[in-house]
């Protein structure tokens, strides 16, 4: 194209860093935990939610939240309601703007981390978890914590309070969150820290899962 010096050096730089930006994105990608396939928002049947608005959940994806720095997003309801699905859309989402972010099972992380006690890499394998930009706890107190599990999760959540967002997923109401705990002192130490400046989506209404196929009568009882 008889490009001058300057231009073919600017299309060329441009042309590296959007090779550069695909190749971080693919990485995040790789190492968030998503799902490979995560369904938007544009899918999901906010009419199942009537008290859950379409546009104050779309927000969520500008990540203005992850930006604010510290801003958690707490999902809780029964299972079926769909919290892990909107907030694998709204991780995606942080995960195309250049954040960090890694999805993880509550209970098997706090199950990594005490493993890690034994070979030395505690300190380690907890800082990995404080520096993701955004991280992800799914199926929160599915699992009742022990001791233990109660003083590392403790630990997460006051190293990131403030500093990086958070996002989790839960199938009760707070009222019964201290009966994950070993007493109710634990549960508002930690509770406190992990509600502090955050969105809280209740998530109510008829479940999305359903059987394909009922043979038979009703069972009594």
């Amino acid at each position: 194209q008889e490009l001058s010096y300057t231009d073919f050096g600017l299309l060329m730089l441009q042309f590296e860093a959007r090779v550069r930006g695909d190749r971080r994105l693919t990485r995040n990608l790789g190492r968030s935990g998503l799902p490979d396939a995560v369904e938007g928002l544009e899918t999901y049947d906010f009419s199942l939610r009537p008290k859950l608005e379409a546009r104050v959940v779309k927000e969520f994806l500008n990540c203005r939240w992850a930006r604010e720095g510290g801003r958690n997003i707490i999902c809780v309801g029964r299972p079926g309601l769909g919290k892990s699905r909107v907030l694998d859309a709204i991780s995606k989402a942080a995960c195309m703007q250049g954040y960090t972010v890694l999805k993880v099972n509550t209970a098997e992380m706090l199950e990594h981390l005490h493993a890690t006690i034994v070979d030395g890499t505690y300190v380690r394998t907890l800082r990995r978890y404080t520096k993701i930009d955004v991280l992800y706890l799914d199926e929160f107190g599915y699992d009742p914590f022990d001791a233990d599990a109660t003083k590392h999760l403790f630990r997460l959540i006051s190293a990131r309070h403030r500093r990086s967002s958070t996002l989790l997923t839960a199938n009760t109401g707070f009222k019964n969150w201290k009966s994950f705990f070993p007493s109710e002192a634990q549960a508002v130490a930690t509770v406190d820290r992990l509600i502090d400046q955050a969105t809280i989506l209740r998530f109510t209404g008829k479940s999305f899962r359903k059987p394909k196929e009922i043979h038979g009568d009703e069972v009594d009882g």
